[in-house]
């Protein structure tokens, strides 16, 4: 009897290990590569909200102008504040605060929402996010509108040296540094991204996080200075060092408004607010980097 010869299969390759910072890398790098994808469809997001509108798009100039007027001419009166400095104060603020507030509660549904492209569209999950956040872009572009009109009313206050009441220190006035404002709104976006894709991904796992960002943000508009100037906080302090000036130096969203509010408006930088932008932004993008190396891969099952 002839012995049976044995021959060795090969050993089955190894899956490959999704859960690395190399895939959470390449997702975002790949992303980006398709920004004409995620552009495209951001651009789509504008339209089919106003289709068939008459005057489509400048609603949003329009609401924006409606709700910043008349926010700055109330609480110019409680806060007995002079209008040409402070509306133009409360139209930047809340420019910026929209965009924030886009970015916040769109960006806890931003891949639930988009169930049926990450399930049909082999695409990194990135391209949700920027998709989401170039739209908020856009709607930052329209009421961008209204702070031009604005500060073309006002021009002549604010071009000159000038104070905001109970506020110590002397602004400058509107001048070149005014073009501060755009790397502090690259570094909003930047932030915007990574918060995206942190809360994202732990609201289409945990599916009460959105109800509760939605409620909690509410809170922190009024905490934040959008509608009041922190000289307020002055008024009622025996100084910068009091303990309720806390309330609007531990608030994470002043120090976003503030690097790009600031310029708008011709303030004085004041780079501590830089600085605190700067660290969030590395331990923003540190967590969200670990949540996309450990949970990447999960999302299309969770959705």
């Amino acid at each position: 009897m002839q012995p049976t010869s044995t021959v060795e299969r090969p050993a089955a390759p190894l899956a490959p290990n999704s859960r690395t910072f190399a895939r959470a890398f390449a997702d975002v790098r790949d992303a980006w590569r398709q920004r004409e994808l995620w552009g495209h469809l951001g651009w789509q997001d504008i339209k089919q909200r106003y289709r068939r509108s008459i005057i489509g798009p400048l609603w949003i100039t329009i609401s924006m102008g409606t709700t910043a007027l008349a926010l700055g001419l109330l609480y110019s009166q409680l806060f007995n504040q002079q209008i040409s400095t402070f509306l133009p104060y409360v139209t930047a603020g809340f420019i910026i605060w929209n965009f924030i507030l886009g970015v916040v509660t769109e960006g806890t549904e931003v891949f639930i929402a988009n169930e049926g492209l990450i399930k049909h569209l082999p695409a990194p999950i990135t391209v949700h996010v920027l998709r989401m956040v170039w739209r908020q872009v856009l709607f930052l572009a329209h009421n961008l509108i209204v702070y031009v009109i604005v500060v073309t009313i006002f021009f002549p206050t604010l071009v000159e040296p000038y104070q905001m009441e109970g506020d110590p220190v002397t602004q400058p006035g509107l001048s070149w540094m005014a073009l501060m404002a755009i790397p502090g709104f690259v570094l909003v976006v930047v932030n915007a991204v990574w918060m995206a894709l942190l809360f994202g991904i732990i609201s289409t796992r945990f599916r009460d996080i959105p109800p509760v960002i939605s409620s909690f943000i509410n809170l922190v508009f009024f905490m934040t200075p959008i509608v009041w100037h922190v000289g307020v906080l002055n008024k009622v302090t025996d100084g910068e060092g009091s303990w309720r000036t806390l309330i609007a130096e531990l608030n994470p969203i002043f120090h976003f408004v503030e690097i790009v509010r600031a310029p708008m408006l011709g303030h004085a930088q004041d780079w501590h607010h830089w600085v605190v932008v700067g660290a969030i932004t590395v331990v923003g993008w540190t967590l969200a980097l670990v949540a996309m190396r450990n949970y990447r891969a999960r999302v299309s099952y969770w959705v």
